[in-house]
């Protein structure tokens, strides 16, 4: 069965980035790092470090090689959680580690990597039947920084 890993290129700061990760989220560890013995476009042997790891059950590859293209939003990693404590310690480890924060339960890290740190629940309430109900919980998101599941339950039991 074919393997699905995201890729993560850094221009440094690789390691720092993925111990702070796997410091911050259950159920995650560092796995093999692979320093390659070549010369590549981003520099002579040695220079390109390739760090595997696991971030709950997804599987990630973390690149220092150098500066190429930044994150942007067009990727983020989203961590679903279920209690509210959750998201606070997360949300709350992110920001005091230099991240960001931005709209509707989103973050950047220090290194400008973004997250969305959000109950597990507002996927299916903003995926249900009743439209009326996802209305109400989509428009409270939208006016949320850090996401408040208490909030978002009053929504959707209106």
């Amino acid at each position: 069965m074919p393997q699905v890993v995201s890729n993560l290129w850094f221009a440094e700061q690789a390691r720092e980035a993925v111990e702070f990760y796997v410091s911050v989220i259950p159920d995650s560890r560092i796995g093999r790092t692979t320093i390659l013995p070549a010369e590549t476009p981003s520099g002579p042997p040695g220079s390109v470090e390739l760090i595997e790891f696991t971030l709950g059950d997804q599987a990630l590859l973390a690149m220092k090689a150098g500066p190429l293209d930044s994150f942007n939003h067009s990727f983020s990693i989203a961590i679903l959680l279920d209690s509210q404590a959750e998201i606070d310690r997360i949300w709350d480890a992110f920001l005091a580690n230099g991240g960001t924060p931005e709209a509707c339960g989103w973050l950047k890290d220090r290194w400008g990597l973004s997250w969305q740190i959000v109950p597990r629940a507002l996927s299916e309430m903003v995926a249900d039947s009743d439209r009326e109900r996802a209305k109400r919980v989509t428009e409270v998101m939208l006016g949320m920084v850090k996401i408040d599941l208490a909030a978002l339950e009053r929504a959707f039991n209106g």
